[in-house]
């Protein structure tokens, strides 16, 4: 069953390769040759290969600040304010922008940590953020009394700079992992994620499979001739490359990492890779806006 499955993948992937890219063999995976016009989109395959919890990541040498974010979100969790801030990015509500104060260590200041390119959670529109951790951020620096600093950076570098005392805290999507736990003290989990898969619309390898066992076989079949991009440091990239931390075996496939998701999902159109994992809401945000631009 599992040769005849290896063939069957390797046999998808194949047409697919030489149906959307043309038969190319310039670039990584086999990219479109230059002056070809037809406009590919990507579909999310609905299915959670993950079960995961975000939290915030609380510098360790403020616990009180700690109990004081373990209370807010208690708070917000319980008269609603966190469910309103869901419709806007889930109901089609609108979203209110975020505006961040200049760094000045003279003024009483929540300093967080994110990462702005990892829609509906946290990006950008013009000089504002916008997303359901920042609307928190905001939220939760009036209920201290304080002026909140938004300092953006790369995502692997979010907790460190809360190790590092340079912020006060991670709020960037972050599932709570022990490794992480190593440079922050994680909050109460304010929402339930997951990873999915992003494929090609016109792949139909995982079209049939409706549950995670059986395309996380499909995905274990796949060679190092196959290319899966990831954000790096999330927890896709951790889904293909192995975690012990996390409970995953890793893939024989070949992991590419990028600084955003929609820089995958970009890349993966242009046939430069075959398929993307990232987490669930990010995976939705990311294909309907680049699908529009196709």
């Amino acid at each position: 069953m599992k040769k005849l499955l290896a063939a069957v993948l390797t046999a998808a992937l194949t047409v697919g390769m030489l149906v959307g890219c043309g038969g190319s063999d310039s670039g990584d995976g086999g990219a479109s040759k230059s002056g070809e016009s037809s406009a590919k989109t990507a579909k999310v395959i609905d299915v959670d290969l993950t079960n995961e919890e975000y939290a915030f990541g609380v510098d360790k040498s403020q616990p009180e600040l700690l109990e004081q974010v373990n209370a807010f979100i208690a708070k917000i969790q319980e008269d609603g304010t966190l469910d309103e801030i869901f419709d806007k990015y889930f109901g089609g509500g609108e979203p209110t922008p975020v505006e961040s104060a200049a760094l000045d260590e003279s003024k009483d200041q929540l300093v967080v940590a994110t990462n702005a390119a990892f829609e509906p959670f946290e990006y950008m529109e013009g000089e504002n953020y916008v997303g359901i951790d920042m609307e928190i951020a905001a939220l939760l620096a009036e209920e201290l009394g304080q002026e909140l600093v938004i300092q953006n950076m790369d995502f692997d570098a979010v907790c460190l700079s809360v190790g590092q005392q340079k912020c006060d805290i991670a709020m960037a999507g972050l599932t709570v992992s022990e490794d992480r736990k190593e440079y922050v003290t994680f909050s109460e989990s304010y929402y339930q994620a997951s990873q999915r898969l992003i494929v090609p619309s016109d792949d139909t390898t995982f079209d049939d499979m409706t549950d995670a066992e059986t395309i996380a076989a499909a995905l274990g079949e796949l060679d190092s001739s196959v290319l899966i991009g990831v954000q790096q440091g999330t927890t896709g990239n951790s889904y293909v490359e192995g975690s012990d931390d996390l409970g995953f075996p890793g893939l024989e496939a070949t992991c590419k990492t990028y600084k955003n998701g929609s820089l995958a999902v970009q890349d993966m159109l242009n046939g430069n890779i075959n398929y993307v994992i990232i987490d669930a809401a990010p995976a939705a945000a990311i294909t309907e806006s680049i699908n529009e631009m196709q």
